[in-house]
């Protein structure tokens, strides 16, 4: 075994050194060295994913303590990606058995896969992977995550781990250094900007109501032709519905019915009526902050807010000159 080899096998804990029975023949595995795992950056990464994990649970009262131990069995997976991605999956709620948790497992990382759009081989993760409590993986597995259902989600810039990857030859273990990149280098021309409802929120929290009813009024203007109303902006936006008339009735479209649902029944129709109500915002430059369709189906007041905007900004009532609203557009 070459000097350098036999350095990089001695930075791993005896307790994961492999032997060359356990690799076959051509098998490679990574494996974080301590100095790795310490990382101060790799450890602020690990506690935002957490953080956000529990934020997200809070509701179904699931507290996550350590990535490693918690999310191997498939059971907070479950519950963090149907409440993300607003469906429901086939899947038992409590797997006991190692065999029913690995199951579990699969069930859910193919659902994830299907939704970022990965073939197994190109995923940084795997199902015996996660199983097996690979710290490497899960975080991967999580970062994709956050990004495609959490954008703004602020996490640490370019985070990179150094890995050891061992190899089973036929002259025995190789193994070698490699840095692996967990978080982008970006800058901060690449982040989105804040938007009018960050600071509304983060400084002015006592003006949202004005703000909410402001801008329900106008679009209670447009829906009376229609015999339809909103009283409540948090909850009457979820399903996509009132959204897509609304759009039809400022923009001019005609949505044919088989292009969306009119009763959805379920998370998934939900779902696919805002993801069609963005795509038709962003076509006609009406969506200047990213918006995620998962955050309209649950509710958040924020992202609705800002969805709204764009349509008031663009077709906002004028008023005569008693202050009384008529019903043109600018």
């Amino acid at each position: 075994m070459e000097p350098e080899a036999l350095y990089n096998l001695l930075q791993l804990p005896k307790a994961v050194l492999p032997s060359e029975e356990e690799l076959l023949q051509g098998e490679k595995k990574k494996y974080l060295p301590p100095t790795s795992r310490k990382d101060p950056k790799f450890e602020e990464l690990q506690k935002v994913l957490m953080e956000w994990i529990n934020a997200t649970l809070l509701p179904e009262h699931i507290v996550v303590r350590s990535l490693e131990e918690d999310m191997f069995d498939g059971l907070i997976l479950h519950h963090l990606f149907q409440k993300l991605a607003a469906l429901k999956l086939e899947v038992e709620d409590i797997a006991l058995t190692a065999a029913s948790q690995r199951r579990k497992l699969e069930v859910v990382l193919e659902s994830v896969n299907r939704s970022l759009q990965l073939e197994e081989p190109q995923a940084k993760w795997s199902v015996d992977a996660i199983f097996k409590k690979d710290l490497l993986a899960t975080v991967h597995l999580l970062v994709a995550l956050a990004k495609r259902f959490q954008p703004e989600l602020p996490l640490p810039n370019n985070v990179q781990v150094e890995v050891i990857t061992i190899e089973s030859t036929k002259n025995g273990l190789k193994s070698e250094k490699l840095v692996e990149q967990l978080t982008e280098c970006s800058t901060d021309k690449d982040q989105p900007s804040k938007d009018i409802f960050d600071e509304l929120f983060k400084l002015a929290p006592e003006k949202v109501n004005a703000v909410k009813e402001a801008i329900v009024n106008f679009v209670n203007q447009k829906l009376d032709r229609l015999g339809l109303s909103v009283q409540n902006l948090d909850t009457q936006f979820a399903d996509g519905v009132i959204l897509l008339l609304l759009i039809g009735q400022l923009q001019g479209f005609f949505l044919h019915l088989k292009e969306f649902y009119l009763t959805p029944s379920s998370p998934a129709e939900m779902l696919h009526n805002v993801t069609l109500a963005l795509e038709l915002l962003k076509d006609e430059g009406l969506l200047s902050y990213p918006v995620s369709p998962e955050d309209i189906v649950n509710k958040d007041a924020r992202s609705t807010l800002r969805v709204l905007y764009g349509l008031f900004c663009r077709h906002k009532l004028r008023v005569n000159t008693d202050g009384t609203p008529w019903g043109g557009t600018d």
